[in-house]
């Protein structure tokens, strides 16, 4: 259940953002955070990351409608007794939810995260994206610990090898 409050969350935290996005800003409109760093631009976003496959509905709602019933079946299945891979499915399915909703409800998605990383214009993203990306690098830590766990258990303290 813990897992599913952190998907809630997220979930509302982007939709939240996005509202604020859409009723308070004008489309292509930024506001300044940090100068030259980051900005809050409001955007939209019809494609994927970095606008590719555009106005490819149907391909997203398929896609990601697959995309949740599996994180919901590895939350069941899978991360009982593994906290981080519980977490880091939690930040997928609330990200990969929050841009289902926009995709549903608005036929775009709205994208207000701007930055300019070593004078590079990084791609316009928002909440659903970081904590698709955050839910990403967990879920690689706990697969880098289960092989680490794995070849100990197999290997020994002492490095040599059991059958």
């Amino acid at each position: 259940m813990f897992y599913y409050l952190i998907a809630i969350f997220i979930i509302l935290l982007d939709q939240v953002t996005k509202w604020l996005i859409v009723t308070k800003m004008h489309l292509g409109e930024s506001i300044p955070v940090i100068e030259d760093f980051l900005y809050i631009t409001s955007h939209r976003n019809r494609g994927a990351a970095w606008g590719i496959l555009q106005g490819q509905m149907w391909f997203f709602y398929v896609i990601t409608a697959i995309v949740i019933i599996a994180i919901i079946y590895y939350i069941q299945k899978e991360a009982k007794g593994k906290w981080l891979l519980g977490v880091s499915l939690a930040f997928m399915l609330g990200g990969a939810i929050g841009n289902f909703i926009d995709r549903l409800i608005r036929k775009e998605v709205v994208d207000f995260i701007h930055t300019y990383i070593f004078n590079y214009n990084f791609p316009v993203f928002n909440i659903a994206d970081s904590a698709l990306v955050i839910g990403v690098v967990l879920l690689m830590i706990q697969m880098l610990r289960d092989e680490r766990e794995t070849k100990e258990k197999s290997y020994g303290e002492n490095g040599t090898h059991h059958s």
